[in-house]
């Protein structure tokens, strides 16, 4: 099972702002900014068994890690699940408004199972973003 995972993006305030818009729909919101002088970002949901009352499961970093590789994550495929196909519209729209681009307007993707609802958006990293709810209508 994960418990979160960290992406490097080259333009914070940019990843601020489009997942901040982009996952509200879902339940995200912002729960960290900044850890110990790290130029950083946390969203996460309500949890009541969290210390903090949130599970931030979702962290990016601003800029290239200090031990090498590429400046940004990219190319990577993130999905967050939906508790309706209600909240997958509304993701798809506010990804949308917020500067991603189509990569797959919401609607069933039967081939994956019957009840798999989805939309696709590519964010300003280049990653293709999801959110799908698993529920029949």
């Amino acid at each position: 099972m994960l418990d979160h995972m960290t992406f490097r993006v080259t333009d914070i305030q940019r990843a601020k702002a489009f997942y901040s818009a982009a996952l509200a729909p879902l339940d995200y919101s912002l729960s960290y900014e900044g850890f110990h002088g790290v130029n950083i970002l946390g969203f996460g949901y309500p949890d009541a068994a969290e210390p903090t009352g949130q599970k931030s499961d979702v962290w990016f970093i601003d800029g290239p890690s200090p031990h090498g590789g590429p400046p940004a994550t990219t190319g990577c495929h993130l999905a967050w699940r939906a508790s309706s196909r209600a909240q997958v519209d509304a993701f798809y729209q506010a990804a949308i408004a917020a500067g991603g681009r189509d990569n797959g307007a919401p609607g069933l993707r039967p081939d994956y199972h019957p009840d798999y609802y989805g939309a696709f958006v590519i964010d300003p990293e280049g990653n293709n973003i999801e959110a799908v709810c698993h529920l029949p209508a």
